[in-house]
């Protein structure tokens, strides 16, 4: 690792180092101690990389669609899977194992495949997002009103902590750029080299639009003076630096939090030992002490268990851990855990595990001893320069888990987690509670009872709850990994913000707008038809038409079809569907919704099916689907329906040949009453 190195910083589309005499700080290697990178800002000009992002950056990702830009996470995260070796050789100096780098790395590649995918299927091929039903606001038809979000115009300051460089960063990096917003990333100083990493990894691959992603390598100490209405800090780290940071951004800056947590995982009264929960739990216990040497916010720090089974746990946790830790430096063969990130990290939990010894602690499992480990070479012994620790368990009394005692309010940030014990499902729960808000609980049974039980008393308390029983134990993502698809965050002590959640996290950086204005300017201001708006029927068949030549309002007004008793009990015999309130008249005039026999709902819709399509080959490639199906009006034998079809919402797919119209659906009868509403999903070629 000679000479030492400078962690640049991307800055203004150019990587930027400071001076050699500038101050910066050192970077040691997790189990060796040896000095090998240096990180500092001194002359960085932080107010030009902002307003590099405000211009630059957001005219790039503005003159984008949400599709193009998920286009774009999917060829990041390809672009960082070809390099990801690099990444994982560059991690063991942090102290993580192959298992660790999994969690990190393709942890963080998997979040840009996700929201790639989603961004595709979930969000339109445009640049609003429009939210919720239209909402009428007159007699007429004439004025609506209807939720849309739009961009915001600043920038996104994301501040990361020291254990997921990778996975931490682009999980906050790809909601933000899926909405529009462009990135500035702030490391943190002991995993710094990580970041710049995989940053100058996408630099390399010409993929990034200017001012999109911006990195900022060492301290900021003037930027959130920088910000103001329209910008967004994502913070991850302790939450005294949160409230310290949270009081300088001004006022219009949304600042989300995720911090230090208590979290609990709660054994069930059912799942005693030899039972397959019991097992699952304590697997589970393991991995959360273990996996990145335990720096993880989503840890489990308090093991909650039934009075007669503490014993139980400790034992086969301890089998657990000796019979599968190898503790040592991550480059040598056979390690399954790693170093703390560095030395002061190490004296760190050292300091608040006396803490909670002074408590009512007391170690069951592990030493605060100088372990011996397993070094680089292969040989085994001490290793003075290393941030070692092996995994440790305290036990506490009764006595010594009261609401604010140390148990509940002090984290030790390693391979640390304390064991009280509960008699009443609502004692458990009261533990949990007193942790003050958390990230995640996990609880073992295979009692729903006591899982709906739990969960009623604790969800208020936490972001995310797992529930883990045999069922799941094998296909469980576990306690301590979020996922993309679920929101990642929890109230109180956790921080009070949400991060990932799917879309969600994406109209996290976008403005949501109550619009309101007639159905012919929603129809534009959305892309969305309204009815109310123009719509056009020329003669020639939607149906006909390729996706570039259709415009919105396209319609066809279908001729009528009378229903006959016939046709419904046709419908009946060859369905199987013989409901009394289509073959019984007597039955179905006493029912308050009938007025006698009526026709099945799904007959209506395959005969709309009928009147407006067109069978010939052409642009039209399948229907694959139908949503927000209303049945109205009941039809009667005699009456004679027909349908209005109408282009609602054209989109086009970036990297295939045909596109997504929705098609605006209404059955109406003879006398002009609505009888169904529906939107039809059809499959056209776009040219």
């Amino acid at each position: 690792m000679s000479p030492i190195r400078t962690v640049a910083s991307f800055v203004q589309e150019a990587w930027w180092s400071p001076a050699t005499d500038a101050e910066t700080t050192p970077i040691r290697d997790a189990s060796t101690g040896e000095e090998i990178w240096r990180v500092g800002t001194a002359g960085l000009d932080l107010a030009a990389a902002v307003a590099h992002a405000r211009t630059v950056g957001q005219e790039s990702l503005g003159a984008l669609t949400f599709h193009q830009r998920a286009l774009l996470l999917k060829q990041f995260a390809l672009a960082l899977q070809e390099r990801k070796d690099e990444l994982y050789a560059l991690s063991a100096c942090a102290g993580a194992t192959a298992r660790d780098c999994a969690t990190d790395v393709d942890g963080g590649i998997g979040v840009l495949f996700t929201y790639a995918s989603k961004g595709r299927r979930e969000l339109p091929n445009a640049q609003v997002v429009v939210d919720g039903p239209a909402e009428p606001l007159s007699k007429d038809g004439s004025f609506l009103g209807r939720h849309v979000y739009t961009r915001l115009p600043g920038v996104a300051v994301q501040i990361n902590a020291f254990n997921f460089p990778v996975w931490g960063a682009l999980e906050k990096l790809a909601p933000a750029f899926l909405a529009g917003v462009p990135t500035i990333v702030k490391p943190a100083t002991p995993t710094a080299y990580l970041a710049a990493a995989w940053v100058r990894v996408l630099v390399e691959s010409g993929l990034v639009p200017a001012g999109t992603l911006q990195l900022v390598s060492g301290p900021v100490p003037d930027l959130f003076e920088l910000l103001g209405l329209g910008d967004l800090v994502a913070f991850t780290g302790s939450a005294n630096t949160a409230l310290r940071l949270r009081a300088r951004a001004r006022p219009g800056v949304r600042f989300t939090s995720e911090t230090d947590s208590i979290n609990a995982s709660v054994l069930g009264p059912d799942a005693v030992a030899g039972t397959p929960e019991f097992d699952a739990y304590v697997r589970q216990l393991f991995v959360e002490l273990t996996t990145k040497a335990g720096q993880k916010c989503t840890a489990i720090r308090r093991a909650i268990v039934p009075e007669g089974t503490a014993d139980d746990v400790v034992d086969a946790l301890g089998a657990m851990i000796a019979e599968r830790t190898v503790l040592g430096d991550p480059r040598a063969a056979g390690v399954t855990m790693g170093p703390l990130v560095s030395l002061a990290q190490r004296d760190e939990v050292r300091r608040q595990v006396a803490r909670l010894q002074e408590g009512g602690g007391r170690i069951a499992l592990g030493s605060l001893d100088a372990p011996e480990v397993r070094r680089a070479d292969g040989s085994t012994g001490p290793a003075s320069h290393g941030a070692f620790l092996p995994p440790l368990l305290l036990r506490f009394d009764d006595g010594d888990t009261g609401p604010g005692a140390p148990v509940h309010e002090v984290e030790a940030f390693g391979p640390v987690a304390a064991l009280v014990t509960y008699r009443t499902a609502d004692e458990a729960a009261d533990l949990v509670a007193r942790g003050g808000g958390s990230l995640v609980t996990s609880v073992a049974t295979a009692d729903p009872e006591v899982a709906t039980r739990l969960l009623s008393r604790i969800g208020a308390y936490n972001g995310r709850v797992l529930f883990l029983d045999r069922d799941d134990a094998r296909t469980s993502t576990g306690h301590g990994a979020p996922v993309p698809h679920l929101v990642h965050g929890g109230p109180g002590r956790a921080g009070g913000g949400e991060e990932l959640g799917g879309i969600r996290a994406v109209l996290h950086h976008m403005q949501r707008t109550a619009v309101q204005g007639s159905p012919r300017m929603l129809t534009a201001l959305t892309g969305v038809w309204h009815a109310g708006a123009p719509a056009q029927a020329d003669g020639i068949h939607p149906f006909r038409r390729p996706l570039a030549d259709l415009r919105l309002g396209d319609r066809i007004d279908s001729a009528e079809r009378e229903v006959t008793l016939a046709d419904i009990e046709t419908f009946a015999r060859f369905t199987g569907d013989t409901f009394y309130a289509h073959m019984d008249e007597e039955a179905a005039a006493a029912n308050p919704f009938f007025p006698g026999r009526v026709a099945h709902g799904y007959l209506l819709v395959s005969f709309a099916a009928g009147l407006f399509v067109d069978p010939d080959p052409g642009p039209v490639l399948a229907n694959y689907g139908l949503e927000n199906l209303r049945f109205v009006t009941p039809v009667s034998p005699g009456d004679r329906i027909r349908v209005t079809l109408t282009a609602k919402q054209l989109t086009p797919r970036e990297t295939d040949d045909y596109g997504e119209v929705r098609w605006d659906a209404v059955i109406r009868n003879d006398r002009d009453e609505v009888v169904a509403t529906y939107d039809v999903l059809t499959l056209v070629a776009k040219e």
